[in-house]
């Protein structure tokens, strides 16, 4: 494509114009020997519903799954199921938002945002965008520590089940974590060099495999132990008063909701998939389509895992079903089960962590544009390009996450503080005000009060649950040393 084209069709993003140029370049046949490009020049998008939901349910069924039997047994199985219909409605609800915000001004033809600060940017600008990138950069970079920690629990959770079955039960089998921490930054680092988000999509799909396999095992194994005790375990209300005490009851329920709302939140990551959906028909079309099942879809297999985990431990449930060694036995199916998180937790991190190394990468080319290091690629074989600022920039980042790790390893509390911060914001509170901008609603008309108490109402739990997870890692640093976490 010549660069004069290229120009003219920037040149036109700019105009609000009918439309009608635009049908016709878009749907002229792709030159002869250059690949097809989409009405903004880059090669043509050529995701679907399903790629979208793929990309949608391996960022979301992730190990937040493992956490919903805890979660559901501080509240009991009243306040536990409404809860999380609750979140996976405000989800979806505010995800549809989200979706129309992909493109300013007209749905079919208005300028692209590609990341969720340029679509800050385009409706709210100002400091709100400065806002948004450190919530939502911080939360990924958060993501990335749980995603580490999470995943060396599992690798010990396998060699710990089958040395308990080499010494029947009398090995009490403690190990560092360390070990394990280090071995999935270096995984990272060599991932972490796939260049860019749509190369990762056998990745994604992979991730989802498998985030299946070891949710469906662990609901296996939560059913046969129900059918077990011959009894449905749990109270209406939660854990009863006298296992905890009345203000550590209240604590864990706040934090209960900080889980179940980062079980859920991935509007974090929801328009850079919108960004690989091809149309017509428009993106955001496409987009609520893959929201509205991948949200059915998650709600229905959290509903199974945490409630079956609930009827199978009662108030005994373990902040991660799996390597909370509520189960023994088979313990193959368990290895099996751990091996899965880590091969889905190795996908995830790529998929949650692509939008910052993008991120990174785009400023520092902005800013030195003419510096070797950072925008020269070296070309190695046929189709990879070696770039010596992505090598460096890309295994820091995976370096610090680790050591982070191996710094702080209480899994449940950093996930609850990660998703309480980023749930409101991100999750609610951008989405609702680009909508506002965007279909201009005016204020005090009941739309407008509907949108911001529910704006309102999402605060509180946020607050709340970032309350329960402080109280939960202040109990934590009273026992902590660090580099010394064994289990």
């Amino acid at each position: 494509m010549g660069e004069s084209t290229a120009t003219n069709n920037h040149h036109h993003h700019h105009h609000h114009h009918n439309g009608q140029v635009f049908d016709v370049s878009v749907n002229l046949p792709p030159h002869c020997g250059s690949k097809a490009v989409d009405d903004d020049g880059r090669p043509q998008r050529t995701g679907n519903v399903w790629t979208a939901s793929a990309h949608i349910i391996t960022a979301v069924i992730g190990s937040g799954v493992l956490s919903l039997a805890w979660a559901i047994a501080q509240l009991g199985w009243v306040a536990g199921p409404t809860v999380m219909f609750l979140f996976s409605f405000v989800i979806y609800y505010t995800s549809t938002l989200l979706a129309d915000c992909y493109r300013s001004g007209d749905p079919l033809f208005g300028k692209r945002n590609y990341t969720y600060m340029d679509a800050v940017r385009a409706n709210l600008g100002g400091s709100k965008v400065k806002l948004c990138g450190t919530i939502q950069y911080l939360n990924i970079f958060g993501v990335a520590i749980g995603y580490t920690i999470a995943s060396s629990i599992s690798m010990m959770a396998i060699k710990r089940s089958n040395c308990f079955h080499k010494s029947d039960g009398k090995d009490p089998c403690h190990m560092s974590s360390n070990p394990y921490m280090i071995a999935f930054g270096v995984t990272q680092i060599l991932f972490s060099q796939i260049p860019d988000f749509d190369q990762i999509w056998w990745l994604s799909i992979v991730a989802a495999v498998m985030s299946f396999t070891y949710s469906s095992i662990g609901l296996g194994l939560g059913i046969a132990q129900a059918a077990t005790n011959g009894a449905i375990k749990g109270s209406l209300t939660g854990i009863s008063i006298g296992a905890v005490t009345q203000t550590q009851k209240i604590w864990r329920s706040f934090q209960a909701l900080g889980d179940i709302a980062f079980a859920y939140s991935f509007s974090i990551i929801l328009i850079e998939i919108q960004d690989t959906v091809k149309s017509p028909p428009a993106e955001s079309k496409t987009m609520k389509k893959a929201s509205l099942i991948s949200t059915a879809v998650t709600t229905v297999f959290y509903m199974l895992c945490g409630c079956m985990g609930y009827a199978a431990f009662g108030d005994r449930a373990p902040g991660n079903l799996l390597t909370g060694f509520g189960f023994y036995n088979p313990y193959w199916l368990l290895d099996i089960a751990n091996a899965a998180i880590v091969i889905h937790l190795v996908g995830a991190y790529q998929v949650y962590c692509q939008p910052l190394f993008a991120f990174v990468e785009k400023y520092a080319a902005a800013k030195w544009p003419d510096s070797r290091f950072i925008t020269g690629d070296i070309k190695i074989m046929t189709n990879y390009n070696l770039n010596m600022f992505r090598l460096v920039w890309r295994s820091m980042f995976v370096c610090l996450t680790t050591l982070i790790s191996m710094l702080l390893p209480f899994f449940n509390d950093v996930v609850g503080i990660l998703g309480a911060f980023g749930f409101w914001p991100l999750t609610v509170y951008f989405p609702v005000e680009m909508y506002i901008a965007q279909k201009r609603i005016p204020r005090w008309s009941r739309r407008w009060i509907c949108l911001q108490m529910l704006s309102f109402g999402c605060l509180v739990i946020s607050v709340a649950a970032a309350a329960g997870s402080v109280a939960g890692v202040v109990l934590d640093l009273k026992v902590y040393r660090p580099f010394k976490t064994s289990y």
